[in-house]
């Protein structure tokens, strides 16, 4: 774990034990823990999983660092260009030499699991040959493909790409260390082959002005759930065009402003079918913004799966 990756959410070591040692951060709104390995000098693999809303870093790397970010699930907001910012969804993967690592590492999900697999670009190239003299990949070349600018490279659902990580997450424990190896070879093999266009990675991003204004956006909603809004309102009260904001909204919280409306009122819904009996089905779809009570099973179904009524039973 290197020195002040993590700024004041400084990670503590949970536990540690023939080449794995696990790592735990806290905020005031969640944690994360990242398990480790050392899989040969200079090259470092991590799974990642975080339930929390941000953590701050202060890492500024000493030396050529080459870092992939690989997500499973959730979502996590990246500087993409000066005062703007892009987002990496489940089967993204994320190049970088952690040029601009330092500032806050927002998960607009709350939630965030994937895979890093980081290398000290000397170090790690040195082993490679010890280990490997005709290992066919220059690493240092390999930085310079994917690390020439100061902001992250991203490929998207690459063919090939979840298989390479999709197999690192279930490996017996006791032959972890040496299929780790053939996999990250596998990867280095994999981006050395990789025919990167010029646009490739470039997608949308939106500047910090519009994503504040869209969090705000999410915030209201998820607050105000007995409200209307349409999303003509929503706009003119946030002061952003209405194609701008519904793009930027996708990107950050991955789903339409109406989908996500939607979500968090059944989760309130369901809430309150849990924590209140007294309460009938019609008042809760009130508190919610339903005046019509066929209308909130509807929607209530689509994102639980159930009606509200057999959802009360299946808890008693």
């Amino acid at each position: 774990m290197e020195e002040g990756m993590f700024g004041k959410h400084r990670p503590f070591l949970l536990a540690s034990s023939d080449g794995c040692s696990v790592f735990q951060f806290r905020t005031d709104e969640g944690d994360g823990t990242m398990t480790c390995y050392e899989v040969f000098p200079g090259a470092m693999l991590s799974f990642n999983d975080f339930h929390v809303k941000y953590f701050d870093s202060e890492y500024v790397p000493g030396r050529k660092i080459f870092a992939i970010d690989h997500c499973r699930e959730g979502r996590m907001e990246y500087l993409a260009a000066e005062n703007a910012y892009a987002y990496i969804k489940a089967g993204d993967m994320k190049l970088d030499g952690r040029k601009k690592h330092t500032g806050r590492f927002v998960f607009p999900s709350s939630h965030y699991h994937g895979v890093t697999v980081a290398f000290d670009v000397e170090a790690a190239y040195r082993a490679l040959k010890e280990e490997m003299k005709d290992f066919p990949v220059d690493l240092p070349a390999l930085y310079e493909k994917f690390c020439k600018g100061d902001y992250p490279r991203v490929i998207h659902e690459a063919e090939g790409m979840e298989r390479i990580f999709g197999a690192l997450y279930q490996v017996p424990e006791k032959i972890r260390i040496p299929y780790f190896k053939v996999k990250i070879m596998e990867l280095l093999l994999y981006l050395d082959a990789l025919e990167v266009p010029k646009e490739a990675g470039k997608q949308p991003y939106y500047y910090k002005t519009q994503v504040e204004k869209v969090k705000a956006i999410g915030a209201l909603l998820g607050q105000e759930l007995s409200e209307n809004y349409t999303q003509e309102e929503l706009s003119q009260k946030f002061d952003l065009p209405l194609t701008t904001m519904k793009n930027c909204f996708k990107s950050v919280f991955g789903k339409t402003i109406g989908a996500f409306q939607s979500e968090c009122r059944m989760n309130y819904a369901a809430e309150l079918l849990r924590s209140n009996k007294e309460l009938g089905v019609l008042e809760i779809a009130g508190r919610v913004g339903y005046d019509s009570g066929g209308k909130f099973a509807i929607a209530f179904r689509k994102v639980m799966g159930m009606s509200p009524t057999e959802y009360r039973n299946a808890i008693r």
